[in-house]
């Protein structure tokens, strides 16, 4: 918890040490009630006293009661403005640092476990130091600083009072002990609801084309009983502290006023007065020490909870991105758009066995070079290497004779048009989708827009929409047929302008017509761009300049459609399992 506190502000501590004066200032006049509540007693018992009199130690008493609410409202103030501010910054920092997470840190933690971290782990800190900074401070002072003022009224009375707190401390020490190992599965089991969730709501159509309600209704159960049986535990266990409370502060009023009493009833007739009015001070302040005691309990009902989120937070920030900028601030490059692979092997982190091994090509400025293979043979990992969503494990992958662990990452990515397997669509409209991002060039025009949507054969169907190119993509772009989606998301690597076309498998939703049209426009539009395919379709690369083949991980054929076919046994399997021989001569 204390490393999270140095994301806290000046500005923040300024006020955190504003709000502790003002904390001791409410634990002052609070203190100083049973002074005048003696004031009174003593001024009843004597005999002569003035109402007047009575008066002025009451008018005292509630100018200190309106002064210590005062400053309560002042600490609460400051309290809610620092945690409120403090989580502010804590979740973009947490956002920010997975941001910069390769796909390696992402799938260490998995999806659902950062937004549990980032949402849930995060208000489990807000709440404590909101909270903290009106009890945690509050309750010390007052405690200490009553027994100071009590601790010469009279030792049986301090003895009983310190017998009750050392119970207090007994019972809250054996509860946060059977509590604490239970909090942290609790933020698991709570990460595995998320993931349960998520991939219902994302698949809800598998789901309900296979008729599996059942099925995830029984998974989210099996999660949900587990944690609502950890949730009944920890509340069941907690829940004893507060008759536990209610015991110890009825049995030390008991307590104070029977010693009280004992001590009265042997004393004299002078010491009589002087017993009875310390005896109603100490009950007041034995109260107060209880009164510390039982909010500090409800801090330590929440510290455990939240020193699990705040490990679980300090886990996302202190683990170290494995691809970061290059050392150089900027590089001229004059390439514009060569892509080459030197001697490239590739294992995924802590995984025994490599995926690619010992890759070499080159794809010269303006050329088309394609990749096909069976699945798994590594297609998509070697695209993924070159904006470096992982880092090789061996060799060079070099972009304008540059490699490219020495681009700065945005300088890299600028030059770029990244089109994945899955198309992925944001909230907004089809204009924002196209221009999104940031290309290093400025804003796009809605003619940019619209020439990458003619360019992606997108441009048919958007005009259709009644909106045009404003007309509203729903989240994950579920309100667009898979083949629109694909197209949209090519117009948005259009729209770009990037030196380097990376097509991961992104023809696969298209028809061959629109497919073939696509390639077509791209090749006469956009002449002067690299382009590499990763596709299954002879049909997509067989017009490639050249054709790379890929086999378990090895590369095992590299040439034009026809070279291949006479030399590259695997190629040849490839296209005679998806075209006859007949339809291959033909084109």
């Amino acid at each position: 918890m204390l490393k999270l506190l140095k994301h806290m502000s000046p500005k923040e501590w300024l006020m955190a040490l504003i709000s502790t004066a003002f904390v001791a200032v409410n634990v002052y006049l609070e203190l100083r009630l049973p002074d005048f509540m003696s004031e009174i007693t003593t001024t009843i018992m004597t005999e002569g006293s003035r109402m007047s009199d009575i008066w002025r130690s009451g008018g005292k008493m509630l100018l200190c009661a309106g002064g210590s609410i005062a400053a309560s409202i002042i600490v609460g103030y400051f309290a809610a403005r620092i945690a409120a501010a403090f989580s502010m910054r804590l979740r973009f920092t947490v956002f920010s640092k997975v941001q910069s997470f390769s796909l390696g840190e992402i799938n260490k933690f998995s999806t659902p476990s950062l937004i549990t971290r980032s949402t849930n782990d995060i208000n489990q800190v807000q709440m404590l130091i909101a909270m903290g900074l009106q009890v945690m401070i509050k309750a010390p002072i007052m405690a200490v600083w009553a027994v100071l003022k009590i601790s010469g009224k009279g030792y049986e009375w301090t003895m009983a009072t310190g017998g009750f707190i050392l119970f207090l401390l007994l019972l809250i020490t054996g509860i946060s002990l059977l509590i604490i190992p239970r909090f942290k599965r609790i933020q698991e089991m709570t990460d595995s609801i998320n993931r349960v969730t998520r991939e219902n709501l994302t698949g809800l159509r598998v789901v309900r084309a296979y008729n599996a309600e059942g099925y995830q209704q029984r998974k989210f159960d099996l999660a949900n009983r587990e944690l609502t049986s950890l949730h009944l535990f920890t509340s069941r266990t907690t829940a004893l502290l507060f008759p536990c409370m209610s015991l110890v502060m009825n049995g030390l009023t008991l307590s104070v006023y029977w010693i009280g009493a004992t001590l009265i009833e042997g004393a004299g007739m002078a010491d009589k007065l002087v017993l009875f009015s310390n005896m109603v001070v100490f009950s007041q302040y034995a109260m107060q020490v209880v009164i510390s005691f039982v909010m500090l309990t409800m801090i330590f009902i929440m510290i455990p909870r939240v020193l699990v989120s705040a490990k679980r937070i300090n886990e996302v920030l202190e683990t170290p991105a494995s691809v970061t900028d290059g050392s150089d601030f900027y590089i001229s490059t004059s390439g514009l758009g060569e892509v080459e692979f030197k001697n490239v092997s590739f294992k995924y982190p802590n995984a025994e066995d490599y995926v690619i091994r010992n890759i070499s090509f080159k794809a010269h400025q303006g050329e088309t070079v394609a990749f096909i293979g069976s699945t798994g043979s590594g297609k998509s990992t070697i695209i993924n290497l070159i904006p470096r969503f992982y880092d090789v494990s061996e060799g060079q992958v070099m972009v304008d004779g540059i490699d490219v662990r020495s681009y700065p990452l945005k300088q890299l990515r600028e030059k770029l048009g990244y089109i994945p397997q899955r198309s992925v669509l944001f909230t907004g409209s089809v204009a924002s989708n196209v221009a999104y991002g940031d290309s290093g060039r400025g804003e796009s025009s809605l003619e940019d827009i619209k020439r990458a949507a003619y360019i992606a054969q997108a441009s048919d169907f958007v005009e259709t929409l009644p909106e045009g190119y404003d007309a509203p993509i729903s989240q994950g772009g579920t309100n667009v047929s898979g083949g629109q989606k694909q197209r949209l998301s090519i117009a948005r690597a259009i729209c770009r302008e990037p030196e380097i076309f990376i097509f991961d498998d992104s023809f696969s939703a298209l028809d061959f017509k629109t497919d073939k049209n696509l390639r077509k426009a791209i090749k006469s539009e956009l002449s002067g761009t690299t382009c590499l395919i990763v596709a299954q379709r002879i049909g997509t690369v067989r017009d490639a300049d050249r054709i790379i083949v890929l086999e378990e991980g090895n590369l095992v054929g590299s040439g034009r459609h026809e070279e291949l076919m006479q030399d590259c046994e695997v190629y040849r399997e490839i296209a005679l399992s998806q075209l006859s021989e007949e339809e291959l001569a033909n084109g």
